[in-house]
């Protein structure tokens, strides 16, 4: 399986989560925090507190659509696993966020930002975790 190397695209995309993470915290004081976003999308504490939760998901979205209108062309997608792999693994990743209060976004761009000592521990097992999955899947299982 071979992986792409987009070190501008990339960074460029890292920049926008940066810069979307800045503004969320400055103007509402909100962590960028993925998964708790939908959550509160879909138990809001108010409706206010789900209007910007709401235009968050939809700019999420409309992203690829925005692609499209700028490049001509929809990003291309590969999914080198099956749809099943795919399911067990989003209830993985589901089960990791609720035990680790958090996700991706919100302990490795936000936390780590904010030196938070739980989330730079969260990302390194975050990290340790791919790395060795990767590892077990690449040179392991084979594939």
């Amino acid at each position: 399986m071979e992986t792409e190397f987009t070190p501008l695209v990339s960074t460029f995309g890292g920049l926008l989560i940066g810069l979307a993470s800045v503004l969320l915290m400055w103007a509402r004081g909100n962590v960028f925090g993925a998964t708790g976003i939908l959550a509160g999308f879909l138990q809001p504490s108010s409706s206010t507190d789900w209007a910007w939760r709401a235009a968050i998901l939809l700019g999420m979205m409309t992203g690829p659509f925005v692609y499209l209108f700028l490049t001509g062309s929809l990003p291309a997608i590969e999914v080198p696993i099956s749809r099943t792999t795919m399911i067990i693994g989003g209830f993985i990743v589901g089960i990791g966020v609720t035990y680790g209060a958090g996700c991706t976004s919100g302990h490795g761009v936000c936390g780590m930002a904010r030196l938070s000592p739980r989330s730079i521990v969260a990302t390194l097992g975050f990290m340790a975790g791919t790395a060795t999955m990767v590892f077990v899947m690449r040179h392991l299982v084979g594939g």
